[in-house]
């Protein structure tokens, strides 16, 4: 049996500020023109595959394709 059969639905936990921060970065942003705290809060949702990040030296984040469902 295949996990697709098993798992109908996924969904990845978020937050209230990763859902906004979700909202307001629709395109390419750079890292360090956020604020401190939207770091981290960036920095953990690259982790959750939530944000892509897009380059090394100075790298730009923006949002994944995955629609959380409300």
């Amino acid at each position: 049996m295949k996990i697709n059969e098993l798992v109908k639905s996924f969904e990845i936990y978020t937050s209230n500020e990763e859902r906004a921060l979700l909202e307001k970065l629709t395109r390419p942003t750079l890292l360090s023109t956020m604020p401190q705290r939207e770091q981290q809060i960036a920095e953990v949702m690259i982790r959750k595959h939530l944000l892509i990040k897009i380059g090394h030296k100075d790298p730009k984040v923006v949002a994944n394709d995955y629609q959380a469902s409300s």
